[in-house]
């Protein structure tokens, strides 16, 4: 079973926590992490490659953080997803880079399965923005103030 890491659902929710709070400006680690439950060693970590790859950007001084890079209406669940599990791949034949040489690949009857699995998941991903997810936690809530919180675990 493929199942996601606590890297891309706790960074998806950091994500998620910086979009819907973006209008008070840049949050610092203590509090997204308050906010999500998340300990502030490991919400560091995942902020590295998250701002590595353009989609978080720090802030610095008195009143800096951690803010969005990009709208939440331009940055896929899949792209985040991609940055901190990699890329989407029930297996490494068919990664969506640098698929692994199979000797079988011409004559392997499941590759076509592995192959659909792989592209439903990366639709799925890539058709939810963080704006999405922030408009259905608050329509979820009924509440424009809610912190999000998607993660059931």
């Amino acid at each position: 079973m493929m199942k996601l890491s606590t890297k891309g659902r706790y960074g998806l929710r950091a994500m998620i926590d910086l979009a819907a709070n973006a209008k008070e400006g840049p949050s610092t680690i203590h509090a997204i992490a308050e906010r999500q439950e998340i300990s502030e060693r490991y919400l560091e970590q995942l902020l590295i490659p998250l701002k590595q790859s353009g989609l978080v950007k720090s802030v610095r001084g008195s009143q800096g953080g951690y803010m969005l890079g990009r709208d939440p209406q331009d940055i896929s669940v899949g792209d985040i997803i991609r940055v901190l599990e990699g890329p989407v791949s029930p297996v490494d034949c068919v990664s969506e880079q640098n698929p692994d040489e199979c000797k079988r690949a011409d004559t392997c009857v499941t590759r076509t399965i592995w192959t659909k699995v792989r592209d439903c998941i990366a639709d799925v991903l890539d058709s939810y923005s963080l704006m999405d997810l922030v408009n259905e936690a608050r329509h979820m809530s009924g509440d424009k103030a809610v912190t999000p919180d998607i993660d059931p675990q």
